[in-house]
């Protein structure tokens, strides 16, 4: 066996016997006699295993060169320049490639352009050679070589239109259709030109989940056009991370068009009794109570907000405070939300509180009304947070909305029973029913009767309590809640 053969076996890269022998035969000539084959075999075993990655996500802008295996996800136009000093256009064709790490924009060149046109398919995998560089939109690759390779299979979707689920870092010429979640406002900043740009964030969902998109420049405006259960479609978009997680991002080249869809989000939360601190989780609840907002002062000397709620689900019950412009939003107690991306701290007196900033995204999944003042069904099995039917059994899913007036639940021969049809003015009772308003006067509902309740008991929507008190003006003045 030469040295040659013996520093081939060692190596673990695509490369054949051949292609390694010429190699090394060009590194000995490059060298001036200054190598012998088995140095010089060992250098080729060294750069070719520098430039073999492990997969997309691993490819980086200084290295000198990556070879990979990718499928082809989309194929561009091809381009043609002009060259300085020569006659001959240039040509150009960018190809999105991608695997199960990531996906990479692959620009090839002149003759390698028009075989791509003739030759290429989406869904076809390839073998690719070439130099990254820093582009555009992220790393790219300058293409020296590819081949077909049909052994391989890469488990990448190749689709005019992506779920959440399937987006993957470095992907472009993303469309995407989903539900408009949260939307923010426009922010404008200064370039290193001199010029004035914008930008400003949504969150849309589908049925895989979630994804927070950036808005630039022409199409930051959207963000305040769209509302909350709007259905848009992200055109030509591409894919970036920060933080940690992936985003959406839509450019001039991109649009946000709103589309006649049905999609559907249900998001996947955690319940409050496992809440850990330190995790970053998604919860959904009821509204319990609702602070008013507050301002404060910054160190830098800007002006902050925040406003506190409280949220309960079938497992227990936290405090969730909203900072900046989430404290803004028109939540109050009844109100069914979801609550993602939220940070779990320990709060006022060793208490959780859960902490929704700027890439947190709140979702009212159903409203009250009335305000707070009304009693309200919880009907949370039509709102995707079916958890919370756990919460009693004595037909709170099944209960209308009843509204308290003037201390008296009102009715008519349709719906239940009020509190004067229980008792007599002034004889103690006892009731026991779902709470459907928190607040005063809590309101109870047995399935058949609603009870205006005055007490300073602590009590949350969707709990079985029995109130025990003397009937007065039509409520029952609670001696005792259990």
């Amino acid at each position: 066996m030469s040295d040659i053969e013996g520093v081939y076996e060692d190596l673990e890269a695509d490369v054949s016997l051949e292609e390694f022998r010429e190699a090394v035969e060009e590194k000995v000539e490059q060298m001036g006699g200054l190598a012998d084959e088995e140095t010089a075999a060992m250098l080729i075993a060294h750069e070719v295993g520098e430039s073999e990655v492990g997969g997309v996500a691993d490819i980086e802008p200084g290295m000198e060169e990556a070879k990979f295996v990718a499928k082809v996800v989309s194929i561009g136009e091809l381009r043609t320049f002009e060259r300085d000093g020569e006659d001959e256009d240039g040509r150009v064709v960018n190809v999105e490639v991608a695997d199960e790490t990531g996906a990479v924009r692959a620009s090839l060149w002149d003759d390698h352009a028009e075989a791509a046109i003739e030759q290429l398919e989406e869904g076809q995998v390839l073998r690719i050679k070439g130099r990254p560089k820093e582009g555009f939109n992220g790393v790219e690759i300058s293409v020296d070589d590819l081949e077909p390779d049909d052994d391989t299979e890469v488990d990448v979707q190749v689709s005019d239109v992506h779920t959440v689920e399937n987006l993957s870092l470095g992907l472009s010429n993303v469309n995407l259709v989903g539900k408009v979640l949260d939307t923010d406002t426009v922010r404008t900043f200064d370039r290193d030109d001199g010029s004035e740009g914008k930008v400003s964030n949504l969150t849309l969902g589908d049925e895989t989940g979630r994804i927070r998109v950036t808005l630039w420049d022409e199409q930051a405006d959207r963000a305040t056009e769209l509302e909350v259960d709007d259905t848009v479609e992200v055109v030509d978009g591409y894919v970036r991370e920060r933080d940690g997680d992936l985003e959406l991002h839509v450019g001039n080249r991109g649009a946000l068009e709103e589309v006649d869809e049905d999609v559907e989000y249900v998001p996947e939360t955690t319940s409050i009794e496992s809440l850990e601190i330190d995790q970053m989780v998604d919860i959904a609840g009821v509204v319990r109570s609702a602070d008013p907002k507050r301002t404060f002062d910054r160190d830098d000397g800007s002006e902050g907000q925040v406003r506190n709620i409280r949220v309960q689900d079938a497992t227990g019950d936290i405090r969730v405070a909203m900072w900046g412009d989430k404290a803004d939003l028109d939540i109050g107690p009844g109100d069914e939300v979801a609550l993602a991306d939220v940070e779990i701290q320990d709060g006022w007196q060793d208490d959780l509180e859960a902490s929704a900033g700027w890439r947190s995204t709140i979702t009212v999944l159903g409203s009250s009304e009335e305000g707070a003042d009304s009693a309200k069904s919880t009907d949370t099995e039509s709102a995707g947070l079916s958890s919370f039917a756990d919460a009693g059994d004595d037909g709170s899913d099944e209960s209308e909305t009843a509204s308290a007036s003037d201390g008296d639940a009102t009715a008519d021969s349709s719906e239940p029973e009020t509190a004067d049809e229980q008792g007599s003015e002034g004889e103690e009772t006892e009731f026991t029913g779902v709470v459907v308003q928190a607040g005063s006067p809590v309101v109870l509902d047995d399935g058949e009767t609603t009870m205006s309740v005055e007490t300073t008991a602590d009590v949350g929507l969707g709990e079985e309590v029995t109130a025990r008190g003397v009937i007065r003006d039509g409520r029952l003045e609670a001696s005792d809640v259990f």
